[in-house]
């Protein structure tokens, strides 16, 4: 369950790098709304991969952060 979840959270990194490099100006609405939409994603993905690591911890979550 961990890996493909991994799996997931990387490709859609490795989706917003690409998209990141084709910026050129003037950059338009739609490529921002993509932009956002990719790092959504990215970030959904983050946190199911947070939240399965997590299951091993006490009270199955991760201490509060500090940054």
């Amino acid at each position: 369950m961990l890996a493909p979840t991994l799996v997931g959270w990387l490709k859609a990194r490795e989706e917003t790098g690409q998209h990141l490099a084709t910026a050129t100006p003037p950059i338009d609405a739609g490529w921002v709304q993509r932009l956002a939409d990719l790092l959504a994603t990215e970030r959904s993905w983050q946190d199911q991969y947070t939240e399965l690591i997590a299951l091993g911890s006490p009270g199955n979550r991760f201490p509060s952060s500090n940054r």
